[in-house]
């Protein structure tokens, strides 16, 4: 069994089996995935993929199995590259990142203080503004990035990430009236 046997089957399940439009795809030929397909089935001596002739007509219940975990070892070889990536020395370059004052100051400086240690060839810009002049560096592509807490409806072509959860809390004596209330609105 090889990754590329896995990354073929993922991607011609994912490409609604046209096998063509596979190999378009990964700049391969058709006969090259077939056969691959073929060995796969062969070696684990069941179809992942149900035929009519020479073309595929759906996968099968074993496949949908088999397609399933292929995917998350596909996603586990990507991120080994990425372990990998992230400590070989050939990175450097620049990244610039806006945030508001309030995360320069008390939640990233673990986070930037390790990004430079395990990056020392990467300058690091950090660019602080409010959550609005923010949220337009990177619309505008000022920035490679910024993390913002508001202002992002403005900006549909803008992609939001969840990055951490923040809890805001109201502080009262045990006397107050307001711990009588159960949920604050």
């Amino acid at each position: 069994m090889k990754l590329q046997q896995l990354k073929y089957i993922w991607e011609v399940a994912h490409h609604d089996l046209n096998v063509s439009a596979t190999a378009q795809s990964l700049f391969t030929s058709q006969p090259g995935i077939s056969k691959q397909i073929r060995l796969l089935e062969s070696e684990l001596g069941v179809e992942v993929f149900a035929r009519s002739g020479k073309h595929l007509t759906h996968i099968t219940p074993a496949g949908e199995s088999i397609i399933d975990m292929a995917g998350e070892i596909l996603r586990k070889t990507e991120s080994i590259r990425r372990v990998a990536q992230d400590y070989s020395d050939d990175i450097s370059g620049s990244m610039s990142v806006a945030t508001t004052h309030g995360q320069a100051r008390y939640v990233l400086p673990d986070s930037i203080a390790n990004f430079v240690t395990n990056h020392p060839n990467v300058s690091l810009e950090l660019r602080q503004g409010s959550p609005h002049q923010i949220a337009e560096m990177a619309a505008k592509g000022a920035v490679d990035f910024a993390i913002a807490t508001e202002a992002l409806e403005q900006y549909v072509s803008l992609v939001t990430l969840p990055f951490f959860r923040w809890s805001h809390c109201v502080l009262v004596p045990h006397e107050h009236p307001l711990t009588k209330i159960t949920e604050p609105t």
